[in-house]
């Protein structure tokens, strides 16, 4: 469902504009003219075909309260090049 808000309205109320783009776009007028799209951060990953890399991940904010416990490695961790 597409939403319409004046910039004015989304000012006042943008609490409104981020539940409404739940359900899809809003697009924000300025002067009876679209100007700008709001879109959740997934449909925003969707439409623009961005990926997320480790760095970004890792640079997210709470990442540090994730457990993290790597298995740990036995035998040998590399092997020679074969020239």
């Amino acid at each position: 469902m597409i939403t319409t808000l004046s910039s004015r309205v989304f000012n006042q109320d943008t609490s409104r504009a981020k539940k409404a783009a739940l359900s899809g776009p809003v697009f924000i007028t300025d002067r009876g003219r679209p100007a700008h799209v709001l879109l959740t951060i997934e449909e925003y990953q969707m439409v623009s075909g961005s990926r997320q890399n480790i760095l970004d991940l890792l640079a997210m904010p709470g990442i540090e309260k994730v457990a993290f416990t790597p298995a740990k490695v036995s035998g040998k961790l590399f092997l020679p090049a074969k020239l």
